[in-house]
């Protein structure tokens, strides 16, 4: 079986295309190679270019016409950016997505694996959702989610198109193989920058601390990205059991989560516990785009999916940390 994987040279792509590998789906990668990396596809099947570029799309399924489903993982994701600059987002998330759609449907590709996220959900009254839940995006970059779920699922009523969107949590960790890991040297979510705190001797601040939360803090479901990666590669082997051709539905949504939520305060703590180094910590006001936060009730991904996750949040920032140590330099070009 082969899988294209648009945005496979980056954090979350670059993981399935290894989870594909280890588990015999063959990926063939197209990445532009703006936030990804190059030598995340080293020794794969790759093509560099861009998503909208329709010549450089029929020459890939032309070069492969046995692939069997699209993992649409090529997005832009920082939040507070896409609120300084949501046209760039918009043009990339939305407008680009909506070209290689029209490219994948015109070669005749039926599967398609959306990544969504997490952030397009407005919170319940316990922090808790699940694929019914209401919606209420909040920065651009959740806009964009929702945006490009509402032209899939259109889409999947007038084209012989069938759409699995899974909305991601909190992605954390790397690949326990250590093949790829976060791309960028200074990241903006949590993790990454506690991690950017701890390298520098540096205070961190908790963005956010008048929450309704159990200690103010905002509150996440933390995934390791290798189970997330595990999740892809059931849903591409068990799409025709979720979405069969000609069933009642071309489309459905699936929520990839731990299922436990952790505010910030206790994923402070129990970075602190995994580093044993001491790290001053501060209170903060929330960001441009920071939101409470939420974390998602897993029994349909469970059930359609046969899937669980392995690794804990301990088990992600011990990963994370052990990547950040040995690639740092190489991610800041060193």
């Amino acid at each position: 079986m082969k899988v294209l994987i648009a945005g496979g040279a980056g954090f979350i792509g670059s993981t399935v295309a290894s989870a594909c590998l280890d588990s015999g789906i063959t990926p063939v990668i197209v990445d532009n190679l703006v936030t990804g990396r190059a030598e995340y596809v080293r020794d794969r099947l790759f093509y560099e270019g861009d998503i909208a570029d329709g010549a450089l799309i029929d020459r890939i399924f032309a070069d492969h016409p046995d692939i069997a489903a699209v993992v649409h993982a090529a997005a832009l994701i920082v939040v507070p950016e896409s609120v300084s600059e949501p046209l760039r987002y918009y043009r990339e998330n939305v407008a680009k997505s909506l070209e290689l759609i029209s490219h994948v449907t015109r070669n005749g590709c039926q599967r398609y694996l959306f990544s969504s996220s997490a952030s397009i959900y407005a919170p319940g009254a316990d922090f808790t959702v699940d694929e019914t839940s209401a919606l209420r995006p909040e920065s651009p970059y959740a806009r964009t989610k929702a945006v490009m779920e509402w032209v899939l699922e259109d889409c999947t009523n007038a084209y012989d198109l069938r759409v699995i969107s899974l909305r991601y949590f909190n992605p954390i960790g790397a690949d326990p193989k250590m093949r790829t890991g976060p791309q960028h040297p200074q990241p903006s979510h949590l993790l990454g920058r506690l991690i950017s705190a701890l390298d520098a001797g540096e205070e961190f601040h908790i963005t956010g601390t008048d929450w309704p939360t159990r200690d103010g803090s905002g509150i996440r479901d933390f995934i390791h990205v290798w189970d997330l990666a595990r999740a892809h590669v059931e849903a591409l082997r068990r799409f025709d059991e979720v979405l069969p051709a000609g069933g009642a539905s071309s489309y459905d949504v699936l929520n990839l989560g731990s299922g436990t939520g952790t505010t910030v305060r206790e994923f402070v703590a129990a970075f602190q516990r995994v580093v044993d180094r001491p790290l001053r910590v501060s209170d903060a006001p929330s960001r441009p785009g920071d939101v409470v936060g939420s974390y998602t009730r897993t029994d349909k991904a469970a059930a359609a999916l046969d899937w669980s996750c392995d690794y804990t949040v301990e088990d992600g920032i011990r990963h994370s940390l052990e990547w950040s140590s040995t690639h740092r330099r190489q991610l800041l070009g060193e």
